[in-house]
Order: structure tokens, then C-alpha cells, then sequence
């Protein structure tokens, strides 16, 4: 999910009518372009189904004007927000708006970053950002530290909206998960599996990438 676009590539799911939703995002206040993983900017991407990272080098390319047509798209919206707005409603009222299109049809849909954002499931509410967020804790933490009482933890409780309690029960997982530990396995369920998944994809890398990857998330979060 951390490959950056291209923006010469155009993504299948991409639409030039799109750009007036991008331009209403881009003028709320503060105007400008919105940081990677501000929450309206992933809310935007799930609702079309096109990675954050795209639409982030796309408000880029709103920003500089480098095509006559988003010139005009300047021109006709950027001092009439009510006149975008009905626009924007407009599209969104379209039948098929924000479906994947022709191009996926009898295709299988990677959504692993969507998955990112989502709940779990079967009775588990937690979304793996949220799990990752936990993960970057757990590594500036030792165990005997990962209690409700510790400050930290209750400060990412209140930031990911995650009872302290639960995200120590989290760290439970990891640790069942790290090789330094002599941990039982993991317990089977939806949030062990999720946790497993997780500290594979970074558990065992540089964990400087993993804080880098939260400190960006913080403005979802913060949003």
C-alpha cells in the first residue's frame, strides 16, 4: 500500500468527473492540498475505490493546473462553492458512481488497502490501521509496561478511539507473535490472525519505517 503512483499512470478507476470532488476537498478549509492520510482523503479513495496515494498526486496535479480542462474547472467552480456543490451532488446521484466499472468485471480485486481502513469483521470492530498503530507502540514499550495505567497507552486509546484495555490485549498478541519472547502461540480468531499479519509485514523490518507509516496515519486519526 506504500507504492507511490505514478501520475502518469491513470488508475482504471479513475474518472475526470472526479476532479470536482477533489476540488471541493482541496478548498475546505484550510484550502490546499490535504495530507496523505487525512481522513477525508481515505473516506474519498474507499468511496471510489482508488488508493489514497493516487488521489494525493492528483490534488497535486489540481493544484498546479497543468491541463486546459483544469484550468476551466478553475475557472467554472473555485469562486462558486455552491455551484460545485450541486455539481458534486449531482455526480454523486449518477447511477454507478463509485462501482469499479467494466474494467473489473469477472476480475478478482486486490482491496488490501481498503481492508486496511475496514473493520475486521466477525465481531471484531478493531480496522487493521488501528492494529498497526498498536504495533508501533508495542515496539517503543517493554512488557511490563503495556498496561492500561501506562500514559501512552492511554493517550493512543483516545487518539485510535480504542479502550486501553483493548490495546493491551492487542500487545498480548504481539507478543505471542515475537521471537524474543517466549510467548504460547497465538489463539485462533479473526483479531490473533489480524495481528499475525500485521507484525509479518513489519514486525520483522527496520522499525523506523513502521513509526514513519503511524506518524502519517496520526492525520487520519487527527482528522
Amino acid at each position: 500500500m506504500h507504492q507511490k503512483c505514478n501520475d502518469m499512470a491513470r488508475h482504471p478507476s479513475w474518472s475526470d468527473e472526479y476532479w470536482l470532488l477533489l476540488m471541493q476537498l482541496y478548498l475546505r478549509r484550510p484550502a490546499g492540498v490535504k495530507p496523505l492520510y487525512a481522513r477525508q482523503l481515505v473516506e474519498l479513495a474507499l468511496e471510489l475505490h482508488i488508493p489514497p496515494q493516487y488521489l494525493y498526486s492528483q490534488m497535486f496535479r489540481l493544484r498546479k493546473i497543468d491541463t486546459p480542462k483544469l484550468q476551466h474547472l478553475w475557472d467554472t467552480y473555485s469562486r462558486s462553492p455552491k455551484k460545485l456543490a450541486r455539481a458534486v451532488r449531482l455526480l454523486r446521484g449518477m447511477s454507478g458512481f463509485g462501482q469499479a466499472g467494466e474494467f473489473y468485471e469477472g476480475v478478482a480485486v486486490n482491496e488490501s488497502w481498503e481492508r486496511f481502513f475496514k473493520p475486521i469483521g466477525d465481531g471484531v470492530e478493531a480496522a487493521p490501521v488501528q492494529l498497526m498503530m498498536v504495533l508501533d507502540l508495542y515496539f517503543r514499550l517493554s512488557p511490563i509496561t503495556m498496561v492500561p495505567e501506562t500514559p501512552e497507552v492511554g493517550e493512543l486509546g483516545k487518539l485510535i478511539g480504542m479502550p486501553a484495555t483493548e490495546i493491551c490485549r492487542v500487545m498480548e498478541l504481539y507478543q505471542c507473535c515475537d521471537p524474543c519472547l517466549r510467548r504460547p502461540p497465538l489463539p485462533d480468531g479473526k483479531l490473533a490472525s489480524a495481528c499475525k499479519e500485521l507484525w509479518q509485514q513489519y514486525g520483522n523490518d527496520n522499525p523506523e519505517k513502521l513509526a514513519a507509516l503511524a506518524a502519517q496515519m496520526r492525520n487520519f486519526f487527527n482528522s
